[in-house]
């Protein structure tokens, strides 16, 4: 999920999780954890995700931080 309002709070490139009741920032490319907390079993899903997605977050990120609307990625299943 990427919150257009978040991108000027913060400079480097990121993702907000959610899962039942835990919720993370997790940065891009590389799937770090900012801030929050993730069961490690989900963060390594997440973080699998977002390597296979790369690209398209990115290109996400900079539209996001032009105003621009994004481009719907898969979910994790």
């Amino acid at each position: 999920m990427m919150y257009f309002r978040d991108v000027d709070n913060h400079k480097s490139p990121h993702i907000h999780v959610e899962y039942q009741d835990f919720t993370a920032v997790l940065k891009i490319p590389d799937g770090d954890l900012l801030n929050g907390d993730f069961p490690a079993k989900k963060l390594k899903m997440v973080q699998a995700w977002i390597a296979i997605h790369e690209e398209e977050l990115m290109a996400d990120w900079t539209l996001a931080v032009r105003g621009e609307p994004v481009f719907k990625i898969d979910p994790l299943h």
